[in-house]
């Protein structure tokens, strides 16, 4: 009997460390509770039902084509705000892009991104993205006016973003949030260069972008059906990195640990704390092999950004004229989307934009020595924030793809790691906010010289 009890007491404080590790946040299942897919469903079906979303489509009629679909966006983003009292600034963001006969747009264009903010209480100028893409297309990118639903790529992700936005709206956060419908995604990722121009030119401090392009499928092409997996996909290290840099990390490591890639597990992350139930695949490459997506144009102006889609694709669906061709039925239309599953990864969306948007920023300048010597120092730049409890220091082994240890080491701006030899692990550091609430983990960018 004492052994079942000394048993059961190692269990409970075990478990209890466990949890005060993870800094569960109770607010984060009323998040989860709250996202809809009826809403979800909803939503797909009207952006569906426009027909096509193509981004040089019908611009004037209130029922087919692009206009249709963006002035409809807007005004759910309008009926949000009018809900929780004006909490979101909505806006539109239009460029011309002149036309060119030999390119996928071949006349004069306007290409609209419809956007939401939700303004951070704390650091409103720190915004984390949700986006998804507006436009859609059938098998020849140029057609205009051939039906193409969309259901999946994208009105799913568009879907799931309104969504997000319906339910983070009814919490106040330290951090912006933007919940953006991008333009012109099939005709060269126009609308998420436009809105990374724009963030560049006004000084915006993105976290990340969460770029979602397709999550409503679950009936792959290679005969898996899969309700619980989904992929998530970064870049190792940034477009921007210098060749000096490039070369410290062929020395010193690094080459999995860009900002992105950061973003990319801290996703992962919070997918494993909240809901257990997603199986989330950390997929290192920048995309699908060979293509791109909204998050790309990010990455290459220098901000952290993923893209979270199904893990399990189904290319009859996709870029297809609607049609039965040898017994087999083509096009993306809406019998081809699974709402509850769209439902989970609006879930995994929410939770990850309430955590970095609760969050303090992360820690700056991080430096690192510890050559030559039986333990490691980190060494970082305080933000100014005085939600800050406190840092923690993370550490894996350099073969590792997720962080496997920390340590909180409490409000200072040094650490040393005794016994922990610098050659054989990866180091990063995170700020811990007085909720618990983490922030993306900071990579060192330097060596400590003193």
């Amino acid at each position: 009997m004492n052994r079942y009890f000394s048993l059961l007491l190692i269990f409970l404080i075990s478990y209890s460390a466990k949890a005060q590790d993870l800094n569960i946040d109770p607010e984060m299942y009323n998040i989860i509770e709250a996202v809809s897919a009826d809403r979800i469903e909803s939503d797909i079906r009207t952006l569906a039902g426009f027909g096509t979303r193509h981004t040089m489509s019908d611009t004037v009629s209130n029922t087919r084509g692009i206009g249709a679909a963006r002035r409809w966006i807007k005004s759910e983003f309008e009926k949000i705000s009018q809900a929780c009292g004006g909490c979101l600034e909505v806006r539109e963001q239009r460029t011309l892009v002149e036309g060119d006969p030999d390119s996928r747009i071949y006349e004069d264009t306007w290409v609209v991104n419809v956007y939401a903010v939700l303004k951070g209480k704390t650091n409103p100028n720190h915004y984390i993205i949700m986006s998804g893409d507006i436009d859609s297309r059938a098998s020849d990118v140029r057609n205009n006016t051939i039906d193409a639903p969309g259901a999946n790529d994208n009105a799913s992700g568009m879907a799931g973003t309104i969504e997000a936005a319906r339910v983070l709206s009814n919490y106040e956060f330290e951090n912006s949030i933007i919940f953006a419908g991008l333009s012109g995604e099939e005709q060269g990722l126009y609308g998420g260069r436009f809105m990374a121009e724009k963030a560049t030119e006004e000084g915006w401090n993105i976290i990340g972008v969460l770029n979602n392009d397709m999550i409503g499928n679950i009936e792959g092409v290679d005969g898996v059906i899969d309700n619980r997996e989904f992929r998530i996909f970064s870049e190792p290290y940034s477009a921007q990195a210098s060749q000096r840099r490039l070369q410290m990390k062929r020395f010193y490591g690094g080459e999995n640990d860009g900002i992105s890639r950061q973003l990319a597990r801290y996703v992962y992350e919070t997918t494993r704390t909240y809901l257990p139930e997603m199986d989330p695949m950390l997929i290192y490459r920048l995309d699908r092999f060979g293509r791109g997506g909204h998050h790309r144009p990010f990455n290459e102006a220098g901000f952290a950004g993923i893209r979270i889609m199904e893990a399990h694709e189904n290319y009859t669906r996709q870029h297809q004229d609607i049609r039965v061709e040898n017994g087999i039925e083509y096009g993306d239309v809406i019998e081809g989307v699974d709402f509850d599953y769209a439902r989970k990864m609006t879930a995994v969306n929410a939770v990850a934009l309430a955590s970095i948007a609760k969050a303090p920023p992360k820690p700056g300048n991080v430096e690192i020595g510890g050559a030559v010597q039986p333990s490691t120092t980190l060494r970082w730049d305080k933000p100014e924030d005085n939600s800050i409890k406190g840092y923690k220091v993370y550490w894996r082994p350099t073969s590792a793809a997720l962080w496997e240890n920390a340590k909180f080491v409490g409000d200072v701006s040094e650490f040393t790691l005794e016994g922990i030899v610098i050659d054989n692990y990866l180091f990063g550091v995170s700020s811990v906010g007085e909720n618990g609430h983490e922030s993306v983990i900071a990579y060192p960018r330097g060596l400590i010289r003193d």
